[in-house]
């Protein structure tokens, strides 16, 4: 194994880039079905539950890459608008585009392209502190985009005070558990191919 493709292999353990094309349709599906699951492990809360969905998209955009972790987003959101019951609590349909949720539903193809960027660039699982990072990186782009659109709803400070400050732990202790997860498929994929 030359060291450019052990670079390529730390960076992205799942190295769908070099897949075929129905490795990854297949990843794009699988990735969606993860996404939809993650929206039913979920806290009810208004005007913004808190679910696992943040989580997920920065795992898929992590292990993804940033353009096919960003496509398999935004085919799980087109899944969501088209009615699927793929969105948090099994919701779906176009209105959910447009409510308070919105802003946050947009910022996650942002968030999964951003941390799979980051993974490219060395902050991945080999150094687990700056996977971290990109993990937290990826939950803050879906709080400032979210509160950003919540408080043309409610006001900034009122979308500050309900949609970001309750998930701000969530965001760290998600974060920590991506970069863990991230750590463990870097290390599995690296096995592999030993």
């Amino acid at each position: 194994m030359t060291q450019s493709s052990t670079l390529n292999v730390a960076a992205n353990p799942l190295n769908l880039q070099q897949r075929s094309l129905a490795w990854q349709v297949t990843a794009v599906v699988l990735g969606t079905v993860f996404l939809a699951v993650s929206s039913y492990i979920e806290v009810p809360m208004v005007p913004v539950p808190i679910t696992m969905q943040t989580f997920a998209v920065a795992l898929v955009g992590a292990l993804y890459g940033w353009r096919l972790g960003a496509i398999t987003v935004t085919a799980w959101l087109i899944e969501g608008a088209m009615g699927f019951p793929v969105l948090a609590g099994g919701a779906g349909g176009l209105a959910h585009f447009a409510g308070p949720t919105a802003g946050y539903l947009f910022a996650f193809p942002v968030a999964a392209a951003a941390v799979g960027w980051l993974v490219e660039k060395g902050w991945n699982g080999n150094h687990l502190f700056l996977a971290f990072l990109a993990m937290l990186i990826s939950n803050a782009i879906c709080l400032v985009l979210g509160a950003t659109w919540l408080s043309f709803m409610i006001g900034a400070e009122k979308a500050f005070t309900l949609g970001v400050t309750p998930f701000l732990l969530g965001a760290v202790l998600k974060s920590g558990l991506g970069a863990a997860t991230l750590k463990f498929a870097t290390w599995g994929s690296a096995r592999q191919r030993t």
